[in-house]
């Protein structure tokens, strides 16, 4: 493959991590793209509708991410990135009134669950314990075979945590997946929990810096160049089919497929590929938060699940929304608003506000569909596969998209 081409198809976070992770292996580095700007789900662009820059997704990313905090050391961008001090969660019980903060001590140990100060109100520390179930499930079991989905402990932290880690309801999701998460995280202790935002933004802490990366390397990037088809011989690609241009392929060239879940299999049919999706939305209002409020908020039996406080606005999250995708927007606003109202005492007049429905944001994480997952190797020894939607082993998350570049772009090098 030495000074051989790779054709990555797509320019979502995925398809950047390749190309960043190609830069220095001699390869010449072309990314197509189908859309007018890169990042896919991970961007940011300006809201006519609130006058502000937002993003399109709410993100959270933690210490434990080393894949993802690579890729922006690498293209220079960790400063765009906001740490908390500690491993510190705020939480909201609308239903009762309840406020807490869940403080998980620095290391691997978890003696945080003997302090009342520190653990969930309501549990004890022995019904910590029963998560150790999780840590090394089977892959073809659920969350509820194994622990049960009732009670403090799932009501106002696990349920909260695997929701918006799996993007699908807890009980029915993939008991491997949230093991995975587990044991990044809480399993490790409060030094891999730290929280981290992008209070400037996902495109200039992602996407932005990684464009200029690339570009100062000499990689290529192809707005609005959409591929149609490839063409395929007994077990290479030997073409890629864009409609108006054709590019033909050098025996050392490489292609990365790094397009959504439900675009891959239009190309290659007989791609194994999850085939169940859950939808996102995202809430956005424009108002100043309260100073008191902490950066991030989850909410135990509200509309949302988790509140971001960014400068000049709020941001509200609803994980496995499909109940929602239907619902009018106003009175979506007004529902979420009013958790807003409970949780800060801002005006109950709705301030300038505007909704982001993903129908099909992530694969839905049920063990079947886990098991649906590819490998980033293919069959055909120059094609490869990158996406948080392959078998990372993890959910679909910005720490699994970067993984499956860096895993895609390891397998072109290495490929004959």
């Amino acid at each position: 493959m030495a000074d051989g081409m790779v054709h990555i198809v797509g320019a979502g976070l995925a398809g950047l991590a390749t190309a960043v992770s190609l830069v220095g292996t001699g390869r010449r580095i072309v990314v197509h793209e189908l859309a007018p700007q890169a990042g896919g789900r991970c961007r940011s662009y300006f809201e006519p509708a609130l006058g502000l820059t937002i993003d399109n997704g709410n993100h959270l990313l933690l210490s434990a991410n080393h894949a993802a905090l690579g890729f922006l050391k690498t293209i220079g961008s960790e400063d765009k990135l906001a740490a908390g001090d500690e491993a510190a969660f705020a939480f909201a019980d609308l239903a009762t009134g309840e406020r807490w903060v869940l403080r998980p001590n620095e290391g691997s140990v978890p003696w945080w669950i003997f302090s009342s100060r520190r653990r969930v109100p309501g549990t004890h520390a022995i019904d910590y314990f029963s998560v150790r179930n999780l840590l090394r499930p089977r892959r073809d079991v659920s969350i509820s075979e194994l622990i049960h989905c009732d009670g403090p402990l799932y009501e106002r932290l696990l349920r909260p945590l695997f929701l918006a880690a799996l993007n699908t309801e807890p009980s029915e999701a993939s008991a491997f997946l949230a093991g995975a998460v587990l044991r990044e995280t809480l399993a490790r202790g409060g030094r891999a929990c730290r929280p981290l935002v992008a209070p400037g933004g996902l495109s200039p802490a992602f996407i932005d810096p990684a464009l200029s990366y690339l570009e100062r390397h000499g990689a290529m990037v192809r707005f609005r160049h959409q591929l149609r088809r490839l063409v395929l011989a007994d077990d290479k690609i030997n073409a890629l089919d864009f409609g108006e241009d054709s590019i033909s392929l050098a025996p050392v060239d490489a292609v990365i497929l790094a397009v959504p879940a439900p675009v891959a299999p239009l190309l290659l049919p007989e791609l194994p590929a999850p085939k169940t999706f859950r939808a996102i939305v995202n809430m956005h209002f424009r108002c100043e938060p309260p100073r008191t409020l902490a950066t991030i908020t989850g909410i135990v039996n509200g509309t949302g699940e988790w509140l971001f406080a960014f400068p000049g606005r709020l941001s509200a999250t609803i994980s496995a929304a499909d109940r929602w995708i239907e619902a009018p927007r106003d009175v979506l606003a007004q529902e979420v608003w009013n958790d807003v109202v409970k949780l800060t005492n801002l005006p109950e007049v709705l301030p300038p506000w505007h909704i982001i429905r993903e129908r099909r944001a992530t694969f839905a994480a049920l063990p079947e569909e886990n098991a649906n997952r590819p490998r980033s190797r293919t069959r055909w020894r120059n094609l490869f596969l990158a996406g948080d939607w392959t078998a990372t082993g993890l959910p679909a998350t910005i720490e699994g998209a970067i993984r499956s570049g860096n895993e895609a772009a390891r397998l072109a090098c290495t490929a004959t």
